[in-house]
């Protein structure tokens, strides 16, 4: 019994540090280029989004959209304009996604691609969501973490004017794409 249980903590040990370091992967990248001059990065501390939950509101979509940001622990972005390289940074970036992480979405409009990826923490709960974007000289990585609701998420990046998420306002409730390759 004494070895069962030890054996289980032994297992849970290696599948935490083994997650812990695979969300390393997307914070490294971020890390390679925050100081690189040619980016602009921007990160929103939980701390930020704690502040949007104590405006008073006057509408239930608004109070509604209050509460989705107060389960958001922070928002990374990080972007590249007149990037001659953004088509190798789009794979880069694709190729550090690891591997819990799921296709949700995947967009083509003219020259830009943009692909959706989210992590569950259980079926149904979402607690990432990494969208990469790459035109012919613009390169644009953002994640979000926390206990998102994707529609809530849509309404939230179009009132705060993020570039991307008001994409998943195309999304139904629930679809998501079948796990596929990646570019």
């Amino acid at each position: 019994m004494v070895m069962k249980k030890l054996m289980m903590s032994a297992v849970m040990l290696v599948v935490a540090v083994s997650a812990q370091a695979q969300g390393d992967a997307i914070t490294k990248f971020f890390n390679k280029y925050q100081d690189n001059a040619a980016f602009t990065q921007v990160t929103v501390s939980s701390k930020m989004f704690g502040l949007f939950t104590n405006m008073e509101v006057d509408k239930p979509e608004d109070q509604e959209i209050l509460e989705a940001i107060s389960k958001i622990k922070g928002l990374r972005v990080l972007a590249k304009n007149e990037a001659r390289d953004s088509r190798e940074l789009y794979k880069e970036a694709l190729s550090i996604i690891p591997k819990d992480f799921e296709e949700l979405m995947f967009v083509r409009d003219k020259d830009q691609d943009m692909k959706f990826l989210i992590r569950e923490s259980s079926p149904g709960k979402i607690s990432e969501l990494v969208m990469i974007a790459a035109g012919n000289d613009d390169f644009k990585m953002l994640s979000l973490f926390g206990e998102i609701d994707l529609k809530k998420v849509s309404r939230i990046g179009s009132k705060m004017n993020i570039n991307g998420l008001e994409q998943l306002h195309k999304m139904e409730k629930g679809e998501k794409k079948e796990k596929g390759g990646r570019d």
